[in-house]
Parts: structure tokens; C-alpha cells; sequence
């Protein structure tokens, strides 16, 4: 038999088994449903609602119940930022500097390379004032690196006691965006993304936007907005800061725009035929993308373009504004995504890795943040948009209270730090201006409240409309889904 036959052949077996498996109403999978579970079993409603098929074909789910947000800003700092130069005040510290850590505090925790073999473990206060900020509960107290975001304290919800597996960046990393250690997973993104759908068909509903930071920068993986096993449409699309927003955004010269129309069509012929012959969802996902590709030749140089925004609205955002790839730059174009209707926007910022010079990376790192993230937040809320967009703001996890080499009254670094670190919310439906968690005296270990990463991946599907549990894609065998095998939702954080 002819290779090309046999794989035809193959594709056709494979046609039948996978539909008559599959079909409730008729093939031999559903002659056997029938008499394990009976007709009414077998025609029942189905467990979770669905939308209408994508371009994969196949159908997608729906929201589970009336979510409070419709979009997300996820703000993550790369690097680990130190909560305890931040966010959790510990001011009994100055009384212990350059005393060691007390073994009872460790107690025997797993440590890095970089810091295991050191002699000693000297506690390293922060170097910086903090100022206790109004908020709904009794004071929120916060760094003077981080006015602009303190005077907003009211808007925000803590939480101190976070808390990771993974102890080096790129497993932390990898955890944080997909829920999982190893790689392969999809990304927060694509699954908010596989789950609201789009709310704008000439724009991604995933968008990933980097910015460069000051300090030691660690390695940027694709596979961090990846879609994983899901549809390849859920991907993030990544915006360059430099030159055009997408690679081949313009098209050659001598291509007008009928010739480029004219092309896809006859491209998106061929690849019709091939996914009818093939069944591969994928195929279909192709010709979606060359699509949105073509309508994202308009769509994306007006998005970039800050011609029509306000001098009021710039100046909010600060001096950087006008720099495309600045963390100014991209708050902004994070908010003219979300009145777009893009479902999730991923801000890197590059850069929070400080196991030296922490004090002076730090003041960089915070200056190029604070006033934009405020901004951010101030925007949504007067364009009435921060009720259903959700903002998360941290990193990987968190930094130790003692020193990594050297320590001196104004020179320090720190090492990383899984055990306990603040992140926080805003907008989407969180609870205002209350602190969630809390620490020891040395911010190493968690004292209330503990919160894993799986725990708040639940909670913000719980606020995007979600069941954890039931949002899933079945893949090898089982379903998978972005908590895994575990997570709850913390309902103290809900509004």
C-alpha cells in the first residue's frame, strides 16, 4: 500500500473511532454509554456550559456563573521583589542588625547555592522609612520607594502571606504563570483566554508587553504566555518596544493591501482543504491567525499610537510615558488594550533580582514602577473600568531577611525567599483596602493565613466567573486544569 494511502486510511479510522466515541447520539461509544448508564443518563444536560466552536472547531467553555471581572492586568515583577524593602514593615529588625538568624527561625529550611555555604546569616533591616497609608482596616504600612502606589492604598488588597513550592526563578516563574514546576503547561493567559473567549476580533485576547528593568535580569521564556496543549490561539502575543509592535506588521513594498487580501484567501483555501483531510484542529487555528493577523495591520498601529490621549492622561502615567517599552509606556498601552476588549495583558518588569546593591537597584527599579501602576489603577477608575478588571501586581516570590554576603548600614542584598511574600490586588471584584496574611517578626515564616499559588490561581478564576475545578481541557488521557489536582478559593479576598 502507497504511504500516503495508508495514512489516509489511518486519518479515517481515526475519524471513526474518535467520532463514534465521542457522539451521543449515535456510533458504538454511545450504543455502549447506553447500556452502562441508560438514556436518561446518556442525553443529560451537559456538566459545564459552552460556548459556540472557535477556530480549533471545537466548542469552548463559558463563564460558570456571573463573574465580577471580564478582563486582566497582570503586573509581574521578575526577579523576586524584596517584600520586606516594600510591603512587610518590620521595623524590630533595626534592633537586630547583623545579629545571625536564629536557627529557630530557619529551622532547617531549604536554601539556595548561593547562600548555603555562609557562615553566618545576618539580619539585614531595611533601609528605607515606611508610612502607614489609610485603608479599610487599621493602616496599610508601605515603602517610601512606593508613594504614588501608597496614596493608593485604599484600592488595594494585600496579601503578605503568599507562598511557593520553588525556590529558583525559573521553576518559580514557570509556577506562578502556568501552575505547575515543569514546562509545557498553558500560561494564567491562555487559559482566561480559552475560557472568556475574545471580546474584540482585531486584536489577540492575550497580549505580553516587557520592560527592561536595572538590576540582574533573568532569562524571559515564551513559554511563559504559552498556550501549552490548548489551541494555539491562546497564546500571548508578545509587543516589541522597538520598531513595529508585530514582526511583518507592514507589508513589503509593492504588496498593496487587495494583494495581501488576495493572498490570504487562496492561503486560507489550501488550508482548508488540508484540516478537512487532516482533522487537525490546529490547521483551523492557522487560518484564524493569519486572519487576525491581517485585521491586526489596522488595528495595531492605532493601539500604539498616544496622539489622542490627553496631556492630563500622560502626565499621569509620568515623564517616561512617551518611551515605548518603559513600564509607563506599557501601563498605558495596558489600559488602551483593556477598554479594547483584550481579556488578559501581561506586563514583565525585568529586573527585581537584587543579591547585591539592593538599596540602589531597588530605588531604580521602584522609581520606574510606583507612579505608573498608580496611574494605571487611577485611569481604569475614572473611565469606569476598574470595577471588572482585575490587577495583580508580584513576582516569583520573595527575598530573606538576611544579608547574601556583605552587609553594611547601607548596602545589602538578599537571597531568594519561597517561604512568605506580598502580592497585591485591585479592581475585578477584591476587597478594598485590607491586608490579607501575615509573617513573623523576620518575614520568614507565615504566622496566618497561608496562601499557595494554586489558592490564588482559584480565586482569581473565581473572579473572572470560574470553577477551578471544572474549567479544564482534556489532554492524554485526563483533564487538566490550571490548579492541577489542588487550590481553594479564599473568600476573605471577594468583595
Amino acid at each position: 500500500m502507497e504511504p500516503l494511502d495508508e495514512r489516509r486510511l489511518l486519518l479515517t479510522r481515526r475519524r471513526f473511532f474518535g467520532r463514534a466515541a465521542g457522539s451521543l447520539g449515535a456510533g458504538l461509544g454511545a450504543l455502549a454509554l447506553e447500556q452502562l448508564l441508560g438514556p436518561a443518563k446518556l442525553f443529560a444536560a451537559p456538566s459545564r456550559p459552552v460556548r459556540p466552536a472557535g477556530p480549533g472547531g471545537d466548542f469552548a467553555p463559558a463563564p460558570h456563573f456571573a463573574p465580577k471581572a471580564k478582563r486582566v492586568i497582570y503586573m509581574h515583577m521578575e526577579g523576586g521583589p524584596s517584600q520586606l524593602d516594600l510591603w512587610d514593615h518590620k521595623p524590630g529588625l533595626r534592633e537586630r542588625f547583623d545579629l545571625d538568624l536564629p536557627d529557630s527561625v530557619r529551622n532547617g529550611q531549604r536554601l539556595t547555592g548561593m547562600t548555603s555555604g555562609q557562615a553566618r546569616f545576618p539580619v539585614a533591616p531595611s533601609a528605607f522609612k515606611f508610612t502607614r497609608y489609610a485603608n479599610a482596616q487599621d493602616g496599610a504600612w508601605i515603602s517610601e520607594l512606593m508613594p504614588h502606589t501608597g496614596a493608593l492604598a485604599h484600592e488595594l488588597c494585600f496579601v503578605h502571606s503568599m507562598h511557593t513550592e520553588a525556590i529558583n526563578h525559573e521553576p518559580a516563574i514557570t509556577f506562578f504563570q502556568t501552575g505547575n514546576q515543569q514546562p509545557g503547561r498553558p500560561s494564567f493567559g491562555a487559559w482566561t483566554s480559552y475560557g472568556l473567549g475574545s471580546a474584540n476580533a482585531n486584536l489577540p485576547t492575550f497580549v505580553v508587553l516587557i520592560t527592561q528593568g536595572f538590576g540582574n535580569m533573568q532569562a524571559l521564556s515564551a513559554r511563559f504566555w504559552g498556550s501549552g496543549f490548548l489551541p494555539s490561539e491562546h497564546q500571548g502575543c508578545k509587543l516589541r518596544s522597538a520598531g513595529d509592535p508585530v514582526l511583518y506588521l507592514k507589508d513589503p513594498a509593492g504588496v498593496t493591501r487587495e494583494d495581501r487580501r488576495r493572498m490570504l484567501d487562496l492561503v486560507g483555501e489550501f488550508n482548508a482543504r488540508e484540516a478537512q483531510e487532516s482533522l487537525d484542529p490546529e490547521v483551523r487555528t492557522r487560518i484564524a491567525q493569519y486572519e487576525m493577523a491581517y485585521r491586526m495591520q489596522m488595528s495595531v498601529p492605532e493601539l500604539t499610537d498616544f496622539s489622542d490621549e490627553d496631556e492630563e492622561t500622560l502626565s499621569l502615567y509620568g515623564p517616561e510615558v512617551k518611551k515605548p517599552g518603559t513600564f509607563a509606556a506599557n501601563c498605558l498601552l495596558a489600559r488602551r488594550l483593556a477598554e479594547r476588549g483584550v481579556r488578559f495583558v501581561q506586563l514583565y518588569m525585568r529586573g527585581w533580582d537584587q543579591h547585591g546593591n539592593l538599596p540602589g537597584e531597588m530605588r531604580l527599579q521602584a522609581a520606574a514602577v510606583d507612579q505608573p501602576q498608580a496611574a494605571l489603577i487611577q485611569d481604569l477608575r475614572r473611565r469606569g473600568l476598574l470595577e471588572d478588571t482585575l490587577i495583580l501586581w508580584g513576582g516569583e516570590f520573595g527575598r530573606t531577611c538576611y544579608s547574601q554576603g556583605a552587609l553594611t548600614t547601607s548596602d545589602y542584598g538578599r537571597d531568594h525567599h519561597p517561604r512568605c511574600f506580598t502580592i497585591w490586588m485591585a479592581g475585578g471584584g477584591v476587597k478594598r483596602g485590607i491586608s490579607y496574611g501575615k509573617t513573623d517578626d523576620f518575614s520568614y515564616n507565615i504566622v496566618e493565613n497561608p496562601v499557595e499559588v494554586h489558592d490564588l490561581h482559584a480565586t482569581l478564576l473565581h473572579l473572572l466567573g470560574f470553577d477551578h475545578r471544572r474549567l479544564v481541557f482534556p489532554h492524554q488521557g485526563r483533564d487538566f486544569r490550571l490548579t492541577d489536582v489542588s487550590g481553594r478559593v479564599i473568600p476573605e479576598l471577594v468583595a
